[in-house]
């Protein structure tokens, strides 16, 4: 993934890396992982697994994974891979930050889970051979990349041919609107797509996400969706989803979007 942006001198990938730590150290409580009755209820057969903040993936997309080899991809912090490795399928998961990563391997050896890690960008995947995969799970994280063209092109890659590929992101009209005013209950348009927050001003950027918060990055849907075609995938799977609270756009338009793509065989 690129370095700069925007023309822009900030080391992205260095600075979400460092973000990313940040929230792991905070325990933000949309990042928490999953508790030991959630992984005993997987082994039962009882699941649910969320790539966007409120549905659950549908059970078809995933299932059955037993001996299936998974990667979950910007999937640190313990949420989704202990429960793929409940169901019997041998995960790797692929993370920036390495203290997200340290809940997986923590949760791995406390609850007898066999999850392989590594620490990298999403779009440097060059640990990984063609067609490792059987399915690659991405949870909503691509709005902290720069670009995902080369993201969906590295997952085609490590993907084997019949391979999955589910991934979640946000709609990019979200990014359309003033992020200080709409967190008021205000839309006010302001943004062009796609969008970056090297488009602010220092100044804007640290009185709107903080210092500790990653970089985002809202992507047209013609990378977003075309550009998994364009690498080779053919979409099978779709769904929207919104916030779970009080959200002024959710409540007019679902914000989040789900895919689920096939490489052909």
């Amino acid at each position: 993934m690129q370095k700069q942006a925007d023309g822009n001198n900030m080391d992205v990938t260095g600075y979400n890396r460092k973000a990313w730590d940040a929230v792991a150290d905070k325990g933000d409580e949309l990042y928490h992982a999953i508790t030991p009755q959630q992984i005993e209820d997987a082994r039962q057969g009882k699941w649910r697994i969320r790539i966007t903040p409120t549905k659950a993936i549908p059970r078809q997309w995933i299932e059955p994974l037993a001996g299936k080899r998974v990667l979950c991809l910007a999937g640190g912090g313990g949420q989704q891979a202990p429960i793929l490795a409940a169901l019997g399928a041998e995960v790797t998961v692929l993370d920036l930050s390495e203290k997200q990563l340290q809940r997986d391997r923590d949760i791995s050896a406390s609850e007898g889970l066999d999850i392989k890690t590594v620490q990298s960008d999403m779009a440097a995947m060059d640990a990984f051979d063609d067609g490792e995969f059987d399915f690659v799970l991405n949870p909503c994280s691509v709005i902290f990349c720069d670009a995902v063209k080369p993201i969906w092109r590295e997952v085609f890659r490590v993907l084997a041919p019949g391979g999955r590929f589910a991934t979640g992101f946000i709609n990019p009209l979200w990014y359309v609107f003033d992020a200080a005013k709409m967190s008021k209950g205000k839309l006010k348009v302001r943004h062009k797509i796609p969008y970056s927050d090297l488009q602010l001003s220092d100044k804007k950027r640290e009185r709107l996400i903080g210092p500790d918060r990653p970089l985002e990055f809202g992507h047209s849907l013609a990378d977003l969706i075309g550009g998994q075609l364009e690498a080779g995938f053919q979409i099978i799977g779709f769904y929207e989803d919104r916030w779970g609270d009080e959200d002024k756009l959710s409540a007019l338009i679902d914000v989040f979007i789900a895919t689920l793509a096939l490489k052909p065989a």
